[in-house]
């Protein structure tokens, strides 16, 4: 289980082997906290914007030297777009919407690194015009952790 900021999730992907005690605790307000936060990864995937999935095409199956990304990830209160975790690196796709709320973003940021992970942001239009630099700059946070 992975414990940052004020939320606990277990780690991403894997449920762990439950004591009574534990039953009874994911079983109570976390848990469904935890599982209606699952539920909204699912639909996010769903609905992704031009930009996550041309993005998503390149990072999938390995296909960036070898690193693993999953899409739409709950780390911590967030869902994140995109998560290397043997990097401890996180990939967030901002469109025009957060110029607005620049300040949650850098919150988000905030509460992410707090849980080990690295945050790079790339605006929806880079991503669109220029895919292979923001796709070589991802390489090199990557490379250097």
């Amino acid at each position: 289980m992975v414990e940052c900021g004020d939320f606990a999730t277990p780690h991403p992907g894997r449920w762990p082997d439950l004591s009574p005690w534990e039953r009874l605790f994911w079983g109570n307000s976390l848990g469904k906290r935890v599982k209606r936060q699952i539920a909204s990864a699912r639909k996010l995937r769903r609905s992704s914007t031009d930009a996550e999935l041309r993005l998503w095409q390149k990072l999938r199956n390995r296909q960036l030297n070898g690193w693993k990304f999953r899409r739409q990830v709950p780390v911590d209160r967030f869902i994140a777009d995109f998560v290397c975790e043997g990097a401890r690196l996180v990939v967030e796709l901002d469109g025009s919407q957060h110029m607005q709320h620049s300040e949650d973003d850098e919150n988000r940021t905030r509460v992410l690194e707090t849980c080990g992970y690295e945050v790079v942001r790339y605006w929806n239009s880079d991503v669109l015009l220029n895919t292979e630099s923001v796709l070589e700059d991802i390489l090199a946070a990557l490379e250097k952790r």
